[in-house]
């Protein structure tokens, strides 16, 4: 599978889930639950707060950074996904080293949106979510109510009965 089609697979599998009401922490852990679900039904070997290829700064630099999620694949190039609801510059760092480092750079970005288009070769997997006083919410789309007429439906005109003045 390709980068492109990777991304698509788990933007496909993300557009399922649906939540009321949650903290961003919680939206969060449900993503980073839900991408890591992903990997497993594609028969990947899935690691949370896995070690990045980037040093921690200063007076860190012996420790390194960690992906959200890292999956390795039977064949192809292992897989590092993070996932934001802000457009972190320390992310697109991040993931720009693990893409020169071989791996498939994916990063999910959720919230309201609009999402900015990350630089190549990182893949941008979109989640919109609505925010209101500070709470999350993805519901799944409300069908048609039950009075509307199918589509194409044309309706018959009724006469109104005149009244007088």
């Amino acid at each position: 599978m390709n980068d492109d089609a990777l991304a698509a697979s788990l933007a496909g599998h993300l557009d399922a889930l649906t939540f009321a009401d949650r903290s961003t922490d919680e939206v969060t852990a449900l993503l980073v639950d839900a991408v890591a679900a992903w990997g497993a039904t594609q028969g990947f070997r899935v690691y949370r707060r896995a070690t990045s290829v980037v040093p921690l700064p200063a007076p860190y630099q012996t420790r390194h950074s960690i992906v959200d999620v890292a999956c390795a694949r039977p064949t192809g190039r292992p897989i590092v996904i993070e996932v934001d609801r802000t457009d972190r510059r320390r992310t697109v760092e991040k993931l720009l080293a693990e893409a020169e480092a071989g791996r498939v750079a994916l990063w999910v970005r959720w919230g309201p949106g609009p999402f900015a288009a990350p630089p190549a070769p990182i893949r941008l997997v979109t989640c919109e979510v609505a925010v209101r006083n500070h709470r999350h919410s993805r519901l799944p789309a409300r069908p048609a109510p039950q009075h509307s007429a199918p589509a194409g439906a044309t309706a018959e005109p009724v006469e109104l009965p005149l009244t007088a003045d």
